[in-house]
């Protein structure tokens, strides 16, 4: 599923990285625990998240995570965008709750990363 897709579903507003748009996402990982998202992201994927740290940008470039879209209206802070810059990520916001957000992208087709060995 391209970035621009996943975008539409989710209404969500882009930050940065508009020339990433027709990128090919294979799964999605929703999450607030770096973590988990260290334990069961998958390469080529986007983190949906409500945590809005640097830290989250710097463990989803680790991940190969090539999108970030941060649930709930969370806004990134100006040092967030400009690290999503330098590893060249999309980053955006949507309204929506982690929940509808995941069911969305579920609706849509996305595939979710595996967890526990799946």
């Amino acid at each position: 599923m391209k970035l621009k897709a996943i975008c539409e579903a989710l209404d969500a507003d882009i930050i940065t990285g508009n020339d990433m748009l027709e990128t090919d996402i294979m799964s999605a990982c929703g999450s607030d625990l770096l973590s988990d998202v260290m334990a069961f992201a998958k390469d080529s994927s986007v983190l949906l998240t409500g945590l809005v740290t640097v830290q989250t940008i710097r463990t989803a470039h680790l991940m190969d995570i090539r999108a970030i879209i941060f649930v709930r209206g969370k806004i990134p802070t100006q040092d967030m965008v400009d690290e999503a810059q330098k590893n060249g990520m999309l980053i955006a916001t949507t309204k929506l709750s982690m929940y509808l957000a995941c069911g969305k992208l579920y609706e849509s087709g996305l595939k979710k990363g595996s967890m526990y060995g799946e």
